[in-house]
């Protein structure tokens, strides 16, 4: 028996609306069955949707935000919002399929930072004052990293997720060198030309920092190895875009003056091209170098200045300048901090109460900002400019044990997994980018740490890497496929 338009069953599909039905199909369609979406682009837009979130959290990265009331770069921005709807979205996920989230290593490498930060909180003299510090650690080694390793299910959505912060750094370079090339950048040696991108002058290390991830991710899919099949062509175009852009971020990454920044960048390439195998690294090597001559010799973008900047890194204990001296003085004044509270540190939010009964003279106790948009204004140090010392002076060996084995544990298990994915061809790309990320995160925390709208992208970069370390393994899931 078939039904008509209304519902109501007419043997053999005759009734009073059997012309209706022939005239128009849609009429005969079964009700509640969706609208099938056009294209391919639709099909792309209905699989990629639980990215959404993730996507949202990169992309609002752009959105300029305002420094906070002392002068420093703050903390709360609209990008750390989206990461806090990402988090809910993802409990969502977990409540409604009912199902255990995380696998028992990817809990215990994502839950020892809370051990620390806990244990640091309740010791610090005002625990109440420490509690932004224990939301702010939860939410960037914790939260966000748990959340995006359930989010992404396969490689397509690591890559998109990987391609979203490279289209940010695309957008923030861009807009560093054109703060560069009209002038209207951060103070630098007495011109606006510093690239800050859309950070502002209250957190110079933002550009720099996500311009590095994207070379780092550029590089990483670059120098993956090309897959025998359908799939070959599209892998060699995937190769040729990821080393354009490399390239492209090179600039602003030069532009942005950071010192800290470019050592990173260096190692975490270095690393990258002696995985990948000698012969693809000294091609890679070859083409950045002559891109750099060319960028700098023969164009002279920035060549003097960056001259002097990089002897600046072999003058550091001859002529150091006032930045440098500024953060030796901190970076002893965090080591007291610690000699006296040495399990347990002197608690979180406690470097600035502690820091003048343990800084020399020679410390300034704040630096100079000014240009992009905003005027002259004396930003507070309020940190070592060192996340190691940072968590050694507020968390004490405990803290400091219970982070950096967390770093270093997804290290390990992204490193395992390498080898597998160059023998099968898969997902390779994704592994060197992680590598490469996280030896990026680890050296530059030698000369950086958290704070300012910038460094939710850094949970980002830790979810990526938790993804590929700690999740399900993509090489070990096609080799079984291949078996069977």
């Amino acid at each position: 028996m078939a039904a008509d338009a209304t519902g109501v069953g007419f043997p053999g599909g005759a009734g009073p609306f059997a012309g209706l039905t022939a005239r128009h199909p849609a009429a005969r369609r079964p009700v509640g069955r969706a609208l099938p979406t056009a294209g391919p682009w639709g099909h792309v837009l209905r699989r990629s949707a639980h990215l959404l979130p993730a996507v949202a959290v990169v992309a609002l990265l752009a959105v300029p935000s305002a420094p906070a009331g002392d002068g420093s770069a703050g903390s709360g921005s609209v990008a750390d919002a989206a990461s806090g709807l990402l988090v809910l979205h993802c409990l969502v996920r977990v409540l409604r399929d009912r199902a255990r989230p995380l696998t028992r290593t990817a809990a215990l490498v994502l839950g020892l930072p809370v051990l620390g930060v806990t244990i640091a909180a309740i010791t610090a003299h005002d625990p109440a004052s420490s509690l932004p510090g224990v939301a702010r650690y939860l939410q960037i080694f914790v939260l966000v990293p748990g959340a995006l390793l359930l989010l992404l299910r396969d490689r397509r959505d690591f890559r998109l997720a990987a391609g979203s912060v490279v289209v940010l750094a695309l957008v923030q370079g861009a807009v560093g060198v054109t703060q560069y090339l009209t002038g209207t950048g951060a103070s630098y040696m007495g011109e606006e030309i510093r690239a800050v991108g859309t950070f502002g002058p209250t957190d110079v290390m933002g550009m720099a920092t996500v311009v590095a991830y994207g070379l780092v991710i550029c590089v990483g899919f670059a120098l993956s190895p090309v897959a025998e099949g359908r799939g070959r062509h599209a892998a060699r175009v995937q190769r040729a875009v990821a080393l354009g852009c490399a390239g492209l971020l090179a600039v602003p990454l030069a532009l942005s003056f950071s010192r800290g920044a470019w050592i990173a960048t260096a190692v975490a390439v270095a690393l990258q091209l002696t995985l990948s195998g000698p012969r693809r690294a000294v091609v890679v090597a070859l083409v950045t170098g002559a891109l750099g001559v060319v960028l700098v010799g023969g164009l002279g973008i920035g060549s003097q200045m960056i001259s002097e900047r990089l002897d600046s890194i072999t003058r550091v204990t001859d002529a150091p300048d006032q930045s440098v001296t500024d953060r030796y003085t901190m970076w002893a004044a965090a080591t007291g901090m610690w000699r006296e509270h040495p399990v347990t540190g002197v608690g979180l939010k406690g470097f600035p109460d502690y820091r003048d009964s343990h800084a020399s003279l020679a410390l300034s106790a704040a630096s100079d900002t000014e240009g992009a948009g905003l005027g002259f204004q004396r930003q507070p140090l309020l940190s070592p400019h060192n996340m190691y010392l940072l968590v050694l002076s507020e968390q004490g060996l405990l803290g400091i044990v219970a982070l950096v084995g967390s770093w270093a544990a997804l290290l390990v298990c992204a490193l395992r997994r390498l080898p597998g994915a160059h023998r099968s061809r898969t997902g390779a790309d994704c592994g060197l980018a992680v590598t490469g990320l996280l030896v990026w995160q680890l050296v530059d925390f030698s000369y950086a740490d958290i704070g300012g709208p910038s460094t939710v992208l850094t949970a980002v970069m830790l979810g990526l890497a938790a993804r590929w370390a700690l999740g399900p393994d993509w090489c070990a899931a096609k080799s079984e496929a291949g078996r069977a």
